[in-house]
């Protein structure tokens, strides 16, 4: 069984460490600051929930297509490196997303309005390549950082940080958006990731020189799959996480729900944006004390299980405290979901393949997000938002109730070394 560090801090008193997670906040909130703002001037030019939907499908079909790629390259290049450079893309995107929030000139009407939102899809393309490069760099870096047995608290403390953005973020989009418009929450944006790109530099680490694999490109590019094949336990979990999040990701629709349903405006939006984070970070704070690796197996499946009930919630309510506190609650759920993944990945992954196996799980859960959204955004069109969320976490539940029965070896799993 993995041990919990006497320390809870311990992951943090390693600068390099530190700085990484700082990097990894910044970053998050300049993207949660995007993401809210996007969803809602897209909805705000189109009034039609399927062009939420392609926003995710945007950024997701480029990120699933480059993944195997990335992944690869993190494992031959320096992973510091790599990320910087696909940090930089997406400070560019952040600046183009402010150049298409320009006022539009006097006469120009719809006509501009359509070739804004195709502008803002073609960003959306360009940064799902820099998160495709991105991720698989980032999370194998973070491994680099810290002692092996430190991945649990560097872990939690990982998540965590990226939920605390993901609170502040949304907030803080709507917030300035109602304030200043597109225009002032993309500035914020840009410079938030920045910020971001400035304390990854600061970070003083070369990754380890790997000897050169005499195998074939085309093999070697497909070892991360090569290796979740071979761990059925690993796989599984990515598996369940991957359809959880397919059918049960509500926050495509969130504009939606904010706008008609809850009669909550951008203000309103930005809460319920930020809500899933909110319980996220209360559950991170609760793992660095008693992490959930007793019954490891059982606790991921009635994680997942409770995150499917908490989108039937939501989809059902028509309070909005009601409604932050399903998706809160929900996001609890998820962050247990997430560290038992994580930690699962990270300790049963050579490091050698930590980079191709990332982007697997990239592919797996990430581009879930956004293949999710869009399928939201579809199926909200064909029956109405709320069927959308209420129908995407029974299937949710169905998943979770498969996998239990067709895996019981992870029913059975306490601990999360090989």
């Amino acid at each position: 069984m993995t041990e919990r560090p006497a320390d809870t801090f311990a992951a943090l008193r390693i600068p390099n460490f530190r700085r990484y997670v700082l990097a990894l906040f910044t970053l998050t909130l300049g993207i949660q600051v995007q993401g809210t703002v996007v969803g809602w001037q897209v909805y705000d030019l189109t009034r039609d929930p399927l062009a939420l939907g392609l926003v995710g499908l945007a950024e997701a079909l480029p990120a699933i297509s480059m993944s195997l790629f990335a992944g690869h390259v993190a494992d031959h290049h320096d992973r510091r490196r790599i990320a910087l450079r696909a940090m930089y893309v997406l400070v560019g995107c952040s600046i183009a997303l402010w150049w298409l929030a320009a006022p539009t000139p006097a006469g120009l009407g719809a006509l501009a309005n359509q070739a804004r939102v195709h502008g803002i899809y073609a960003v959306i393309v360009v940064s799902g390549v820099a998160r495709a490069f991105l991720q698989p760099a980032r999370q194998a870096l973070s491994a680099e950082l810290v002692p092996r047995a430190l991945y649990s608290n560097a872990i939690t403390w990982r998540s965590g940080s990226w939920q605390m953005a993901a609170v502040l973020g949304p907030a803080l989009g709507g917030t300035l958006y109602a304030l200043g418009g597109t225009m002032l929450a993309y500035t914020v944006d840009a410079l938030l990731m920045a910020v971001a790109v400035g304390m990854l530099i600061s970070v003083r680490h070369r990754s380890p020189v790997r000897e050169v694999s005499d195998e074939p490109a085309l093999t070697a590019l497909f070892g991360g799959l090569r290796f979740l094949r071979g761990e059925p336990l690993l796989l599984s979990a990515l598996t369940l996480d991957l359809f959880s999040v397919l059918f049960g990701g509500a926050v495509a629709l969130l504009p939606v729900f904010a706008n008609e349903i809850l009669q909550a405006g951008p203000e309103g939006l930005g809460l319920l944006r930020a809500a899933p984070a909110v319980g996220a970070v209360c559950s991170s704070i609760a793992l660095t004390r008693w992490p959930p690796f007793g019954h490891t197996g059982r606790n991921l499946l009635l994680a997942v299980s409770g995150f499917g009930a908490c989108m039937i919630g939501f989809g059902l309510s028509r309070s909005f405290a009601l409604s932050l506190a399903f998706l809160a609650v929900g996001g609890a759920f998820d962050m247990v979901s997430v560290v038992v993944r994580s930690l699962m990945l990270q300790t049963r992954t050579p490091e050698q393949l930590l980079g191709r196996v990332s982007a697997v799980n990239q592919i797996f859960i990430g581009s879930s997000n956004e293949i999710g959204a869009f399928e939201s955004g579809l199926t909200a069109r064909w029956w109405g938002a709320v069927a959308s969320v209420v129908v995407g976490g029974v299937a949710t539940l169905g998943v979770v109730a498969t996998v239990a029965w067709r895996v019981p070896a992870l029913r059975r799993l306490r601990s999360l070394t090989p």
